[in-house]
């Protein structure tokens, strides 16, 4: 009986933490497109809410198996895996309600950072700082410092690329009916390869028999459905002629342009997302399935439903209250343009999906504003807000010792409430 009560309200907090993922941190997919103008709020909302769940349920299981089982031992708890639930779910609940806070305020935090300083608030408060994989951990910490530093590499690249091959160029558009096809053609390429994998590889499993390796299939079919994307793009470049007499109408409709692409790859940073940010709502309740079924091993099973499960939570916070932190995102850090946005989806985007696909929760805000970052640098350095920047990197800073400090004394309550031994 207690197990099952357990489970439900691991469900329920689960929820909230999926919704609060969604309400705060889905404004990094969208936020670029809308403070740049290139998408209504509305349409953003519905956009995010198609490709969120598609990351999360095609490629999420790869981070939650890190977050419910190399960050603490689940070894130590083969005696009271009651107490390993316990402790999951405390550490969902003060993740959950840091991050609602923050949205309260409308400041972008990073759901990774706030989970995963649960779950070592509550892994030394029960079983001591041992408990803790500490070299497998300092690895996760790395990626949090080279992710954004990568991001804004790819950002800081791209945009002074752009620059040079197009807004630099004697004839901007024709150049652009070059560019923009192959941005196409590029995102599609690396969503196709990242779902086909996936589905491929599960089918695999279940017993279907292939007549090519299984990564050349995959290669091949994504080379061919990205082409495709690729052709169409430039079809829809070309099939108008624009009459513009001076270089300030071409950069507008370059601009035009590229805010159409900005729309494709922020719905390439929102699949990103999902993929990796969904585990920070759905490790833990998988964790606490594992327990109370008495499967108490450092990689556990994940089952399609979880995923599903958090994939619409994320989509609920979203659709609800997701459009608080846009606007900070968005706009704030240094101006917006399609062609910016696209650079800073683009680069963020391809570092978290890299990230997700070795099992490395990231901050998806951490990537997102080092790409932005970059793309201020190539402007100049004066183009940054650092009071903007400095803000958001103190909250970060804050986030995991606060989360770790309030999991470990709702740990200590639930655990002398429900009289665990």
């Amino acid at each position: 009986m207690m197990e099952h009560l357990l489970l439900f309200v691991a469900l329920a907090v689960g929820f909230y933490m999926a919704w609060n993922i969604g309400a705060n941190d889905v404004a990094n997919a969208f936020g670029t497109s809308v403070g740049s103008g290139a998408l209504t709020m509305r349409r953003a909302l519905l956009l995010a809410a198609i490709f969120e769940f598609s990351g999360a349920f095609f490629i999420g299981s790869h981070v939650a198996n890190t977050i419910q089982g190399e960050i603490i031992r689940p070894v130590l708890f083969m005696a009271s895996p009651m107490d390993f639930a316990v402790g999951m779910l405390a550490a969902l609940l003060a993740a959950s309600l840091w991050l609602n806070l923050a949205t309260y305020f409308g400041q972008p935090v990073s759901t990774t950072h706030a989970i995963i300083g649960a779950v070592i608030g509550f892994g030394v408060v029960a079983h001591g700082p041992d408990s803790i994989q500490w070299y497998k951990l300092i690895r996760i910490a790395a990626s949090w410092f080279v992710s954004p530093v990568v991001g804004a590499l790819f950002g800081y690249l791209l945009y002074s690329l752009i620059r040079k091959t197009v807004l630099a160029s004697r004839r901007p558009i024709e150049s652009a009916k070059v560019a923009v096809p192959i941005g196409v053609a590029a995102v599609v390429l690396i969503l196709a390869y990242s779902i086909l994998s996936d589905v491929l590889r599960r089918l695999v499993a279940d017993g279907m028999s292939l007549t090519l390796p299984l990564p050349a299939l995959v290669l091949g079919a994504s080379v061919i459905i990205a082409v495709g994307a690729g052709w169409l793009g430039r079809r829809l470049t070309c099939r108008r002629t624009y009459a513009v007499n001076d270089m300030a109408g071409e950069f507008r409709v370059v601009e035009r342009w590229f805010g159409r692409l900005q729309v494709v790859t922020a719905c390439y940073m929102a699949f990103a997302h999902g993929a990796n940010d969904v585990a920070n709502a759905i490790a833990p309740v998988a964790g606490i399935l594992n327990a109370v079924q008495g499967k108490m091993t450092e990689t556990m099973t994940i089952p399609t439903w979880i995923l599903a499960f958090g994939g619409l939570g994320i989509v609920v916070g979203l659709g609800t209250y997701g459009y608080k932190v846009i606007e900070a995102v968005g706009s704030k850090i240094t101006e917006m343009t399609p062609t910016r946005g696209f650079c800073a989806a683009f680069g963020t985007a391809t570092t978290v999906l890299a990230c997700s696909l070795m099992g490395l929760p990231v901050s998806t805000t951490f990537v997102l504003v080092g790409a932005v970052m970059g793309i201020g640098f190539a402007r100049g350095f004066g183009a940054i807000d650092l009071k903007v920047v400095r803000r958001i990197f103190m909250s970060w800073v804050i986030t995991v010792p606060v989360s770790a400090l309030l999991a470990a004394l709702i740990y200590f309550v639930l655990k002398h409430a429900l009289v665990l031994t």
